[in-house]
C-alpha cells in the first residue's frame, strides 16, 4: 500500500511546521512561513528533526520510504507500542526498509534522525494492512536548548536524552535543541508560546557564553523577558531553568564579556527566583550540574558535548533530577 507523505493517517509529532515540495514533505522546527523573520544559523538547525516522529496505528509487517538522499542523514528509529525494535542508517541513501514485524495491530513511530535533513517522498506498508491514524494524548512536553539537547552524538534518535526522558516519561516531544543557536531568540519564544505544552523546559547559557552574545546586563533580563513571553498563553504549567551541564574549560574561565558559566548559573538561577518572587510559583531552577556535573567529564570527548553514553546518562538523570519531581499532575 503506498502512502503519500502528507496522507491523513500519518501523524507528523514534535514538529513546528511542515514544508510540502512537490514531490516530499519536510519537518521543520520553527514555522517555515514566517523564516524571514528568524536567523538563518537557527533555520539550518531547525531543518534538522531531532525529536521528530511519524506515527500512525497498523498491522503491517513491513514498513519501507523513500526519501531524498541527504549525506548528513544518521539513523531512523522504529518504535512498536513503544518498544524500540532497531534503527537504520539513512546516510548515503534515499530509501529504508524495516521487515519482519508483528502482525498485530500496533501503533508504529518512526524516529527521525535528530542532524541532518529529512525529506519524505512516500511510505509504503504490506497491500491490505489496516492503517488508521494515532491520536497521541501523553503530555506535551517542550524542551528548548542548543547542540547538548539536539544531540548530534547520541546513538540513535530515541537515545538522545530528551529521547530518553520522552519515552521514559510516556511525554510527546518536541525538542527545540538548535545547535549553537539558544540565544534566547524572541521570536523563538513566541513560538514556544504558541505551541501547545504541558510542561517546558529551557538549557540556557553555553551558547551565549560561546558566542559571547549576551552579557552579565543582558542575560539574566532576556531569561525573564522569554518566561514572560511564554507566560502569556501557557500561564501556569511547569517550566523549568536549567543552567549548563558541566565544561572543563568553560567553568572559572571568563568569555570576552566576562561571563564564566560559575556565574550564568547563579544568573540563570537569579532569573528564577526573581520570577518566583513576582508570583510564578510554577517557575523551577535546575542545575546543569545536578544533570551532568563534573563525575562525568569522560563523557565529555571534546570536552563540550557528551558522546553516546553521555546522553544517555544526561536522560536517565534528568528523569531523576527533573521529570519525575517537576513534571508530575
Amino acid at each position: 500500500m503506498h502512502l503519500k507523505p502528507d496522507a491523513a493517517h500519518l501523524n507528523w509529532q514534535g514538529v513546528v511546521s511542515i514544508e510540502k515540495t512537490d514531490d516530499s514533505i519536510m519537518p521543520w522546527r520553527t514555522p517555515h512561513e514566517m523564516h524571514v523573520l528568524f536567523p538563518e544559523p537557527l533555520l539550518e538547525r531547525s531543518a534538522m528533526p531531532a525529536g521528530v516522529r511519524i506515527s500512525f496505528r497498523s498491522n503491517t509487517t513491513r514498513i519501507s520510504g523513500s526519501i531524498v538522499e541527504q549525506r548528513e542523514s544518521g539513523m531512523l528509529d522504529l518504535c512498536c507500542d513503544g518498544e524500540f525494535i532497531t534503527s537504520y542508517d539513512l546516510k548515503g541513501t534515499n530509501s529504508f526498509v524495516f521487515e519482519n514485524l508483528s502482525n498485530k495491530n500496533k501503533v508504529i513511530e518512526l524516529w527521525l534522525p535528530q542532524f541532518g535533513k529529512f525529506q519524505l517522498r512516500h511510505l509504503d506498508i504490506d497491500d491490505g494492512a489496516t492503517l488508521e491514524p494515532h491520536i497521541d494524548k501523553r503530555p506535551k512536553w517542550i524542551t528548548y536548548g542548543s547542540s547538548i539537547t539536539q544531540c548530534r552524538s547520541a546513538a540513535s534518535p530515541t537515545q538522545t536524552w530528551p529521547g530518553i526522558v520522552a519515552r521514559n516519561q510516556d511525554f510527546n516531544l518536541t525538542c527545540l535543541g538548535y545547535g549553537g543557536q539558544c540565544h534566547l531568540d524572541s521570536m523563538v519564544a513566541r513560538m514556544i508560546r504558541d505551541l501547545p505544552a504541558n510542561y517546558i523546559s529551557m538549557c540556557l547559557g553555553i551558547n551565549i557564553q560561546g558566542a559571547n552574545s549576551l552579557g552579565p546586563r543582558a542575560f539574566r533580563p532576556a531569561i525573564i523577558g522569554a518566561v514572560q513571553i511564554i507566560r502569556e498563553k501557557h500561564t501556569d504549567i511547569p517550566i523549568v531553568l536549567m543552567s549548563p551541564i558541566y565544561c572543563p574549560n568553560r567553568e572559572k574561565n571568563p568569555n570576552a564579556v566576562g561571563f564564566s558559566l560559575q556565574k550564568m548559573r547563579e544568573e540563570v538561577q537569579a532569573a528564577a527566583e526573581a520570577l518566583k518572587s513576582y508570583g510564578d510559583d510554577n517557575i523551577h531552577y535546575v542545575s546543569g550540574l545536578d544533570v551532568f556535573g563534573s563525575d562525568f567529564v569522560d563523557l565529555l570527548p571534546d570536552s563540550l558535548h557528551p558522546d553516546a553514553e553521555g546522553y544517555r546518562v544526561m536522560g536517565n538523570n534528568f528523569v531523576k533530577v527533573v521529570a519525575s519531581k517537576y513534571f508530575v499532575e
